[in-house]
């Protein structure tokens, strides 16, 4: 009997959003079939098990031993995530993420399959081989040609389940209106900006010390870690706007997309929340700065090792020298439902401007959807 294989594939449906003045909509579903909803919410119902994100602690070793001066920092948890990823993910973003997971959980089973498929295509290789050293293969032509014709037909269903794979995506377009748009690549582009910031930091703590036991000028002992942003999608999300990405030093990777964001773990957990219920500041702080400084940032004062509490060098100690006070520019993302995370960055003029950005259009996006 010939070799035959067949799988059959579940066509993918695609997400489009429109972005106007009137509101937001997004359209779920393959042509001609797709479902609709807006601010209200009407999902695409898949037999799907959701996913998990639980509980990660933050356990990394700083990458410096440098201090941080502000006062207003208090002591928080490393725990970034709810343990629920129901609570996580939007309600009226659920669709998304189901059709996420379908393109996730085809692709894994078409790796498995083309897994299986080389297995067959090694052991024709080697059955013809073995056919021709045998002498049997060349006794008995029928042989050797109904193998040959295994490979073929192995080689073929190679080469289309790699294109099945590259094909296992959710398309995203995306419609805007003008005025939305201007400011969507206003983000892009100052973004592109904070990117080529010098240092990129993931603060994994932030905690108090005792300033006078420590003589130190510092009153918060930070601990981070460096890491990168980057323009990059995810692989199950194919579109003509590329996410904002943001490394997590420790936990779920977020990618910023126009009207959502993906918190993505290495392992393939994920979970996905509405772009204006991010928690967004932008502000700046004093580092005192204990390493090199990156050529990007600027001196704005100057400190002493061992201080007393006016600011003032403690003569008790003889090799006392200056350390200088650095200004870095600052990011906090929170979410009511976990999502906790804090970046400081070399350039402060980048992460000022990457903040007015934001602010604009995610104050935009919140007022669409009050229309």
């Amino acid at each position: 009997m010939a070799w035959s294989f067949r799988k059959r594939i579940k066509v993918i449906p695609g997400v489009h959003l429109n972005f106007s003045k009137s509101g937001i909509s997004t359209s779920i579903g393959v042509r001609g079939a797709s479902m609709t909803f807006g601010n209200s919410g009407t999902y695409l119902n898949t037999s799907i098990p959701p996913l998990g994100i639980y509980n990660r602690q933050k356990l990394l070793k700083s990458s410096s031993n440098s201090f941080q001066e502000e006062s207003n920092i208090i002591e928080y948890s490393d725990n970034i995530f709810s343990a629920d990823i129901q609570e996580i993910t939007s309600q009226n973003k659920q669709g998304i993420k189901e059709a996420i997971i379908l393109a996730q959980q085809q692709r894994k089973e078409l790796k498995n399959d083309l897994l299986k498929i080389n297995t067959s295509y090694v052991s024709s290789k080697l059955k013809l081989n073995l056919s021709y050293i045998l002498l049997y293969g060349l006794i008995k032509k029928t042989i050797s040609q109904n193998i040959k014709e295994d490979i073929k037909a192995q080689k073929n269903a190679i080469v289309q389940t790699k294109e099945q794979i590259e094909n296992c995506y959710v398309r995203l377009d995306i419609d805007f209106d003008i005025e939305i748009k201007e400011k969507y690549l206003k983000l892009v582009e100052a973004f592109k900006k904070l990117i080529n910031s010098q240092k990129i930091w993931d603060v994994t703590s932030a905690y108090f010390q005792d300033r006078v036991a420590t003589r130190s000028s510092a009153s918060t002992l930070v601990k981070k870690r460096e890491v990168k942003f980057l323009l990059k999608s995810l692989p199950e999300i194919k579109s003509n706007y590329e996410a904002l990405y943001f490394q997590n030093a420790n936990g779920a990777d977020l990618y910023f997309y126009p009207s959502f964001i993906v918190m993505y773990s290495s392992k393939g957990d994920f979970a996905i929340i509405g772009f204006e219920e991010i928690s967004f500041n932008q502000s700046y702080v004093r580092f005192t700065e204990t390493g090199t400084i990156p050529k990007d940032s600027k001196v704005i004062d100057k400190t002493w090792a061992k201080v007393n509490k006016n600011g003032s060098p403690d003569k008790r100690f003889k090799d006392n020298y200056q350390i200088p006070v650095v200004k870095y520019g600052e990011i906090k993302l929170k979410t009511k439902t976990g999502l906790n995370e804090e970046y400081e960055f070399s350039n402060y003029e980048y992460t000022e401007e990457f903040g007015r950005a934001f602010s604009e259009y995610q104050q935009l996006i919140k007022t669409i959807k009050l229309l």
